[in-house]
């Protein structure tokens, strides 16, 4: 299937797997290539040199192209930025901050750059500071999110810019796919589904908490502090969002949810672990290899 994405990255089918901070590591990112995809690597809050590690990790699994997400917001950023031009990098994603200043010198290493975005305006930015396409992520998705929905968002980013659009958030099977496209997406970003994929180095629990999740089970805990997080409702949640009804300042909320990302990938921690999983958890109910998720997602 050949879109304006696919000859962009030299990829076999439209789709980007999402930067999940600790769930994204070279294992999944290399599966993903090798399935026809672009796996990406993503580096959350970690260093340059375990970013270097894992790039070279993955080349160990995959000859095809892959990228690496960058966290702007993470003081490591710009030793990051450095090490993606040293080690060339074929695509960076981008969230969390603005990319314009490493921009320049990722475009002179020959690098695609992929900011994701939550509205029109941060589209045409990114378009006028030179990148190469756009994620837009509508609301439905795990982890960090904007406001406005898939639905909305994509057709509207779709008419205001020249650069192609892919479509992020509550996209798991061909129905998604298909309805992406019709949005005027060139191809789509997923996340949650690759969380349950087999090739995932995750904790059990983190997979079965997808699997087994109903259309109901994601919670959005933060709009208090300005920073919204979605994911599958537990303990943690629930005493994330009692904390926020109570009125609870910033620092009692954040000393709640410390390393609760970790206690979900790393120790499997179901009452106070987060699971950030989208609104399409429901559709998730089987583990299966990247390789037979794509092929399902473009039959």
């Amino acid at each position: 299937m050949k879109t304006k994405v696919t000859e962009l990255l030299g990829i076999e089918y439209p789709i980007i797997q999402g930067g999940m901070a600790w769930v994204a590591d070279y294992h999944l990112a290399a599966a993903v290539s090798e399935a026809g995809g672009l796996g990406i690597i993503g580096s959350g809050g970690c260093n340059g040199d375990w970013v270097r590690d894992q790039i070279r990790k993955a080349r160990e699994l995959t000859s095809k192209p892959f990228g690496v997400n960058v966290m702007l917001m993470n003081p490591h950023a710009p030793e990051i930025a450095k090490v993606l031009i040293e080690e060339k990098v074929k695509v960076v994603t981008t969230g969390a901050g603005s990319p314009e200043k490493f921009m320049a010198d990722w475009k002179a290493a020959g690098i695609k750059v992929i900011p994701v975005i939550a509205s029109v305006a941060y589209a045409k930015r990114m378009e006028k500071c030179g990148a190469d396409a756009v994620v837009a992520e509508g609301t439905e998705s795990g982890g960090h999110i904007g406001e406005a929905t898939t639905m909305t968002l994509v057709p509207q980013v779709v008419d205001s810019v020249s650069i192609p659009v892919i479509a992020a958030g509550g996209i798991a099977d061909a129905r998604g796919v298909k309805a992406a496209f019709a949005l005027g997406a060139q191809a789509v970003q997923c996340g949650t589904v690759f969380v349950a994929a087999d090739e995932t180095n995750i904790h059990q629990n983190y997979k079965d908490m997808v699997l087994k999740a109903k259309d109901i089970d994601t919670k959005v805990t933060g709009r208090s502090t300005g920073h919204p997080v979605r994911a599958i409702r537990n303990g943690l949640t629930r005493e994330y969002m009692r904390l926020e009804e109570e009125g609870a300042t910033l620092e009692e909320l954040e000393q709640l949810s410390l390393g609760s990302l970790r206690k979900a990938v790393v120790d499997g921690d179901t009452s106070m672990g987060s699971f950030m999983a989208g609104q399409i958890s429901g559709l998730v109910c089987k583990q299966r290899s990247c390789k037979t998720i794509i092929e399902e997602m473009f039959v």
